[in-house]
């Protein structure tokens, strides 16, 4: 009895630790308050309120060991041609000045803390509240526009966010504050196909499973507004359309930060304030980012299953290249008679698997008919490197060791066989326009970056991957 137990109570804890796994990120990723994500030689950082934050090797893996002076709250960072501006806040809440906060800027060459070249410059005093004024001048965010010119925001739920330009060259102030949003905090600035967005968050912060941060979202066509949500609300008098709130056992999201990771692959950082998985402590979470509409829509962490790959250039479904087996049963056009009426079997994996041949079966893409040459088990592998915000997977045919693969000579194959071979290695990134990219982490004999691409309508291959090319996208449909 006591064995039993065991077993029961292991097998819980293991299952609750893949499923940590696959919604969040790996390792010790607690945060409070991360800034935007910055790469700096090959390595991802964010920093978080209180000093420090956390460094990635691979962007899923995350660990702490970052350096920022001057304490303070919520910071944010930017690349600005070889150097790294860094920006934070302080409050001052002594003299009976219940709002008056600082926000400070400084430079680095590097933020790889072990670098010869790693040196902050003294903090520079670019801004604030000064405790009398409707404004709690906290939050710093940074955004660097397509024009280059360079805006911060700040601001909490007292009072207003506002929204100054800053001298890309130095960080100095060089217009006067202009209010944009009332009753948020933690504002970030994006721009996109012609807009500039306000990303806020929304709620209640700081109290852990209890908080009601939620990420809201208005646009303008001026980095200084006004900024309307979708149905014409305008965010200083309190609009903001929904990006992302409370999941299931991940309470509070805020803190949004974007990072373009190429052209149509794009990702947003933030927080949980409680994450009931990890003791209910605030954890750094990285989504799919996509645009519906001209909005940003934030994407659902993947979902270990089986699927069927079905290609965005014609609706056909990625298959092994075998003899289709027809299901028994009646004809399609059969009146039937008196035969009474029932339900048939799905074709079963025992049915087909043994006029499979043995070793490499290759791929073909056909009409979906839900077979089992047609169902793929896709799994998160969390013992191995992952990359920004996900972690490789495994790809199979459902209920057997059959393994999607790359060749040396640029195409696809299945092996008899999972090993874990780079080449048996699949990075799943969701699109921006709700497609995925699905791309080997190494191909055999070649240093290019290829993903699975349909040549015309019946072919997979492996190919550049081109964002604007339906050949490149696939779809992922969940079988439940």
């Amino acid at each position: 009895m006591k064995k039993r137990l065991f077993a029961t109570g292991f097998a819980a804890i293991v299952s609750a630790a893949l499923s940590i796994a696959a919604l969040a990120q790996i390792g010790s990723p607690y945060i409070h308050d991360p800034s935007t994500i910055v790469e700096c030689d090959g390595k991802y950082y964010t920093f978080g309120t209180g000093g420090g934050g956390l460094i990635s090797e691979d962007g899923w893996s995350w660990h702490s060991g970052t350096v920022r002076p001057g304490g303070g709250v919520a910071p944010d960072a930017i690349k600005i041609g070889d150097r790294y501006l860094v920006v934070y806040a302080t409050t001052d809440r002594s003299n009976g000045l219940r709002y008056r906060s600082r926000v400070y800027a400084m430079w680095n060459k590097t933020l790889d803390p072990d670098s010869p070249d790693f040196k902050y410059s003294e903090p520079m005093d670019i801004g604030g509240s000064n405790g009398y004024e409707d404004c709690d001048g906290i939050d710093p965010g940074l955004m660097m526009g397509p024009d280059g010119r360079l805006w911060l925001v700040y601001g909490t739920y007292f009072g207003y966010t506002r929204v100054v330009e800053l001298n890309p060259k130095n960080a100095i102030p060089i217009s006067e504050p202009v209010d944009v949003a009332l009753s948020c905090e933690a504002g970030e600035m994006t721009y996109h196909d012609g807009w500039y967005y306000l990303l806020a968050t929304h709620g209640t912060c700081c109290s852990g499973v209890n908080s009601t941060y939620e990420i809201i979202v208005g646009r303008s066509k001026s980095p200084t507004g006004p900024y309307y949500d979708h149905i014409g609300r305008d965010m200083i008098h309190g609009g903001g359309k929904l990006l992302l709130a409370s999941e299931p056992r991940r309470i509070g999201a805020g803190h949004f930060g974007r990072f373009i990771v190429s052209e149509g692959v794009e990702k947003m950082s933030f927080h949980f304030e409680g994450d009931l998985d990890r003791s209910g402590r605030s954890v750094l979470a990285i989504r799919p980012l996509m645009w519906k509409d001209g909005w940003p829509v934030a994407g659902e962490p993947f979902e270990n299953g089986k699927y069927s790959i079905v290609s965005e250039r014609r609706g056909y479904t990625l298959e092994l290249a075998v003899n289709n087996v027809p299901l028994n049963g009646g004809r399609g056009m059969s009146r039937g008679g008196d035969a009474p009426v029932a339900p048939m079997a799905d074709q079963k994996l025992e049915d087909v698997i043994g006029t499979w041949p043995e070793g490499q079966i290759g791929l073909r893409i056909g009409p979906q008919l839900f077979r089992p040459h047609q169902t793929w088990e896709i799994t998160e592998l969390t013992d191995v490197e992952g990359y920004l915000g996900g972690a490789y997977c495994k790809i199979t045919i459902a209920g057997t060791s059959r393994a999607l693969a790359a060749t040396a000579d640029k195409e696809v194959t299945t092996v008899a066989e999972f090993t874990g071979a780079p080449e048996q290695l699949w990075r799943i990134d969701r699109l921006t326009d709700g497609t995925y990219r699905i791309m080997p982490k190494a191909v055999p004999d070649t240093s290019e970056e290829l993903v699975l691409t349909a040549v015309a309508d019946s072919t997979p291959s492996l190919g550049v991957f081109d964002p604007a090319n339906v050949s490149c996208k696939w779809n992922l449909k969940l079988l439940r």
